[in-house]
């Protein structure tokens, strides 16, 4: 799922994979619409459901948005 996780952080931000896993959602320049799109991809290609507020309220960086995914999300099924 990390792989996975990466592309999809890497491309809602508009960044190389790689690039920015130390900086955090907002830093990296992400918005409200963008922790919506995030939200919804992780969703739809993962089947972990998080909630938008998780993204506002925690500003995770990859690595804090790998563990949320992990361990708060509930998967679809």
């Amino acid at each position: 799922m990390t792989a996975k996780l990466e592309r999809i952080w890497a491309e809602t931000l508009g960044v190389l994979p790689g690039d920015l896993k130390d900086t955090t959602f907002f830093e990296a320049g992400g918005e409200s619409i963008s922790a919506t799109r995030l939200v919804s991809r992780i969703e739809d290609e993962l089947g972990v459901q998080i909630e938008v507020g998780d993204i506002f309220e925690e500003d995770p960086d990859l690595d804090a948005l790998g563990r949320l995914v992990t361990a708060g999300g509930s998967h679809k099924g």
